[in-house]
């Protein structure tokens, strides 16, 4: 494995949540969105993550969310994007492009839909990590993939790939944590992909989280990252149980449509707009998400 400047792919990565104006996307937002993280203390940030709707953008849209990123971000901080898809020519095309708009890593998710077994999971990565020198790391999320990524079929990939640096693991699954680090070394770069197990994962030693609840509280998610780093376990429980209730808010709905709502409702969006078959908030969940932010403090 390559190795890593120790700041880099460390702390809080949000996936950026891509807005909408009359069914077209606002990048003047999206702007707006990336320098709400910077001033606030984000890490790095992610382009086309879940929270970003990919599946219902264009390539050439995704494309050009990576090219407004880098240019708006100008290397203050670091821009990682997804550039995985269910089509292996797909991701091809999204690598190559975010490669020559200047990204500082990739974040390719498990080819969804396909089910491929292990050892299609090994040839599809290492052919992309052969298709450039950038950081790489896989996206973990076999509840929106349908696969699975096994402890061996890691070791296989990192064998290959020089550049294989980490994963984005959005997975109830602790000991899984344990067994990379194990495996693959503390360096590895294990990213926090499921909102409330920031805090324990971090702890058991994954190097960051991309979390959505950072689009909403940026500040605090990474002041969470910030404590548990350092070993200030006491302050980062706390920070852990003042976010728990927004953690679990994003997910009374399919993310990103309780977080777009409070996003509104916090005023760091001006329109609540999805693209279809992604709907916004009903008025019982805006009610239901209006008592998550009132009891954080937010209104």
């Amino acid at each position: 494995m390559i190795s890593l400047k120790p700041d880099f792919l460390v702390g809080s990565y949000p996936p950026i949540a891509t807005p909408f104006r009359d069914g077209h996307v606002d990048f003047d937002a999206y702007a707006g969105l990336l320098e709400f993280q910077v001033e606030n203390g984000t890490h790095g940030i992610v382009v086309n993550g879940t929270s970003s709707e990919p599946s219902t953008l264009t390539i050439d849209e995704r494309n050009q969310l990576v090219k407004c990123a880098v240019d708006v971000i100008g290397k203050r901080i670091p821009v990682v994007a997804a550039t995985g898809s269910q089509s292996h020519a797909e991701t091809v095309a999204l690598t190559e492009f975010a490669m020559r708009a200047g990204a500082d890593a990739l974040l390719v998710v498990t080819p969804y839909y396909i089910r491929p077994p292990q050892r299609g999971l090994v040839e599809f990565y290492a052919d992309i990590g052969a298709r450039s020198d950038l950081p790489l790391m896989i996206y973990h999320i076999p509840g929106r993939t349908a696969v699975s990524v096994e402890l061996d079929t890691l070791k296989r990939i990192a064998d290959r790939v020089p550049n294989f640096v980490g994963i984005k693991h959005a997975v109830n699954d602790f000991g899984f944590v344990s067994h990379m680090i194990a495996a693959l070394g503390s360096e590895f770069r294990i990213f926090v992909g499921l909102e409330e197990f920031t805090f324990p994962m971090m702890a058991l030693g994954a190097q960051g989280t991309m979390n959505a609840v950072a689009n909403i509280v940026p500040g605090k998610v990474a002041e969470l990252a910030n404590e548990t780093l350092k070993g200030n376990m006491l302050a980062a429980r706390k920070l852990h149980f003042d976010l728990f209730n927004l953690n679990q808010a994003v997910f009374y709905d399919t993310n990103p449509i309780p977080m777009k709502y409070m996003m509104k409702r916090l005023g760091i969006l001006s329109r609540n707009e999805h693209r279809l078959p992604m709907v916004a908030a009903s008025p019982e969940l805006e009610k239901r998400l209006d008592a998550v932010l009132q009891g954080a403090g937010l209104i």
